[in-house]
């Protein structure tokens, strides 16, 4: 990915939450895991795929 010549330069660094949801009045759960730019609503990603990121290695 690049940076366009005519962008405004500005902070990349990005939030990050994790959340445990139950679904179904609690007979199921899964985890979450969101991460986010605090400075624009539309760069987010969410992803119930992931439990650790230890996992990933």
């Amino acid at each position: 990915m690049t940076r366009s010549a005519h962008a405004p330069r500005r902070d990349d660094s990005l939030t990050s939450s994790g959340y445990h949801v139950s679904v179904d009045d609690g007979r199921d759960s899964f985890y979450a895991l969101c991460i986010e730019d605090p400075d624009d609503e539309d760069r987010w990603l969410i992803s119930d795929t992931v439990c650790s990121l230890r996992e990933l290695r």
